[in-house]
């Protein structure tokens, strides 16, 4: 069967990033650990998907992605000081969600959810950054297919209730951190 629509897809695959001999390993699904997804639902990037589409069980592939096509340009915009007392909760800094390095979820002005990666804390303000953390990267993903097949009614029903497990503590299903 050929990756189509509406396909169950499971692959193993390196991500790196970078170019030449700079290249970094960003990340990595395995045999063991493969990604699955059902094909056409908005699950990957659409120029990831073009870049699998037709190939069957057991086909190899190759591809990048430039910025544009994955998670666009690195924004210098999207790095913004917020006021250090909206992580306060009870009059107290949360210092145990709040932490360089960590990745919170935030909500803008418009309701929108997006998710920042906290860059420096000060003694009044925080810094964070509003950018995927692939931006501006050069995406190069090798892999294999290992299963393409009309999807189970519990295969769409994982991808369709909520998050699968995969937001860290967002959407309050039990899965989630």
């Amino acid at each position: 069967m050929k990756i189509s629509n509406n396909k169950f897809v499971s692959l193993c695959y390196d991500l790196n990033v970078g170019e030449g001999n700079e290249r970094e390993l960003m990340e990595k699904a395995t045999e063991e650990q493969p990604l699955s997804f059902i094909y056409g639902m908005g699950m990957m990037l659409d120029s990831f998907e073009k870049n699998i589409y037709g190939l069957e069980t057991g086909n190899k592939f190759s591809f990048i992605l430039k910025p544009e096509e994955a998670y666009g340009e690195y924004e210098e915009g999207r790095v913004v000081e917020l006021p250090k007392n909206i992580f306060e909760i009870d009059g107290k800094f949360d210092n145990e969600r709040v932490s360089e390095g960590q990745m919170l979820p935030m909500i803008d002005s418009d309701g929108n959810q997006l998710m920042g990666a906290v860059l420096e804390i000060s003694d009044n303000t925080v810094l964070m950054d509003f950018n995927h953390p692939l931006a501006g990267e050069i995406l190069h993903f090798e892999g294999e297919i290992l299963d393409v097949h009309e999807p189970t009614n519990e295969e769409i029903a994982s991808f369709t209730s909520g998050c699968g497990g995969g937001c860290n503590g967002g959407c309050n299903c039990e899965d989630c951190e």
